[in-house]
């Protein structure tokens, strides 16, 4: 029996992940945990969308062990180090030149709601204005300024405080399947009478991941672009759980084809789960007074040589965006399977890439289908405003028989979960529209 004693007598109550996973992990190789007991599970979480490349990846983990043992600098708040200029040359030629992209990149704190404070000061202090405009569903952090862009009242109710300076506009599918959403941003922005202040930016992720997994259509994304410039909006995506593969294409936007204004990355950046955040700026905004925007940690050096590793072992080339969309294709054709076999027609299936997810309408249901999976060696979480979509995040780097076999487990647990869920299930964000004026 695992022994949670110490975490009960002397972790704070804010603790979460480790409630719907009760065990203590011991070690972790590409998508496999390994518990004290010696048991194995398949993981379809990967660190929330932090271990795109797995657990322990040995091509990380070799130049990792060499630049430590060669005392190389862990700690060097923003000075110039070697780690930092191999991860900035890495970063310009297989990342940004081969898609005619120009940014500067500021490092900021580690995590990323860290990145997206930043994201947002930084809009702000360049159009001089002060309002930033989010989505329904949207999620961006949960420190005072990303919070306040971050939809879910959960997050928003533990600040203490009332978040300030972002209005909500409905996101795509928000209203309906077949309601655009971009004309009433449009019209806000145009009528003088909206109520709407006329906004520093716009911030939006183009796969809400917390939200439920929802996707933003590449027209839909588009059309927003092309309102921002309208109007004379900065445009910021929210890349922090969606890049670095996440989806096939190293940023979540290139299928769309925008060129946003200002980009945030976490998570995966790093490659190794080490805590590394960056925001991408195109030239003319980076307006920053020199440590106007600081931190002890900004600019982990041990990341920066994971992260090298990892774009010159999986970006040098599409072969392995090609992989991770082969995956991806996988992923959706089995939950597919999972929503036709569904008589009840409570099931539906959403997602791009290797970020796919299981809407099951009712919390209770998805809660039942990650629980059992658990039991049954396949950690996944839930997302969406009542936690009802089961959310698979694989590793990219996952071997095809370990997704397959993820994937029979979860397709036990659905039919297992549907066959003993007695009466009807109702639609727990179901709503009525009207005509709208």
């Amino acid at each position: 029996m695992d022994d949670l004693s110490t975490f009960d007598r002397l972790e704070s109550n804010v603790r979460s992940y480790c409630r719907s996973f009760p065990v203590v992990f011991k070690t972790a190789r590409n998508a496999i945990l390994e518990d004290e007991e010696g048991r194995h599970y398949i993981d379809f979480l990967a660190g929330a969308g932090a271990l795109n490349y797995g657990h322990n990846n040995p091509l990380f983990k070799k130049e990792l062990l060499k630049y430590i043992e060669s005392d190389g600098i862990t700690h060097g708040l923003d000075m110039a180090t070697r780690a930092k200029r191999d991860f900035m040359n890495a970063f310009e030629k297989l990342i940004l030149r081969p898609r005619n992209m120009r940014y500067k990149l500021q490092f900021t704190g580690p995590t990323g709601t860290n990145a997206v404070e930043a994201a947002l000061k930084i809009a702000r202090k360049a159009m001089g204005r002060q309002t930033i405009v989010a989505f329904t569903n949207g999620f961006h952090g949960v420190t005072l300024g990303s919070v306040a862009a971050t939809a879910n009242s959960h997050f928003r109710d533990g600040c203490g405080i009332a978040p300030q300076g972002t209005v909500f506009m409905p996101y795509d599918g928000y209203l309906g399947d077949n309601i655009d959403t971009i004309p009433y941003l449009d019209k806000m922005l145009t009528d003088t009478s909206s109520g709407l202040d006329h906004p520093a930016a716009v911030i939006v992720e183009t796969i809400q991941g917390e939200g439920g997994t929802n996707v933003a259509g590449c027209e839909w994304l588009r059309s927003l672009e092309e309102v921002c410039r309208k109007h004379d909006l900065l445009l910021i995506v929210d890349d922090i759980q969606v890049g670095c593969g996440r989806t096939g294409t190293f940023f979540s936007f290139e299928e769309a084809g925008i060129s946003p204004d200002i980009i945030t990355l976490s998570k995966s950046l790093s490659g190794y789960g080490l805590p590394m955040s960056m925001v991408l700026m195109k030239p003319q905004l980076d307006q920053w007074k020199p440590a106007e925007h600081n931190g002890t940690f900004r600019g982990n050096n041990l990341a920066f040589v994971t992260a090298r590793a990892a774009l010159e072992n999986y970006w040098k080339d599409e072969s392995f965006s090609r992989e991770v969309k082969r995956k991806g294709r996988i992923v959706r054709s089995r939950l597919s399977k999972l929503v036709e076999m569904d008589d009840k027609d409570i099931l539906s299936a959403r997602g791009r890439g290797l970020m796919q997810a299981l809407d099951c309408r009712s919390g209770e249901l998805a809660k039942k289908i990650t629980r059992a999976a658990f039991e049954n060696g396949l950690v996944l979480e839930t997302s969406g405003s009542n936690d009802q979509v089961v959310k698979c995040l694989i590793p990219l780097t996952i071997i095809d028989d370990q997704l397959n076999r993820g994937l029979d487990i979860l397709e036990e647990c659905v039919i297992d979960s549907l066959s003993s869920t007695s009466g009807e299930i109702s639609n727990e964000n179901e709503f009525e529209i009207g005509v709208m004026a």
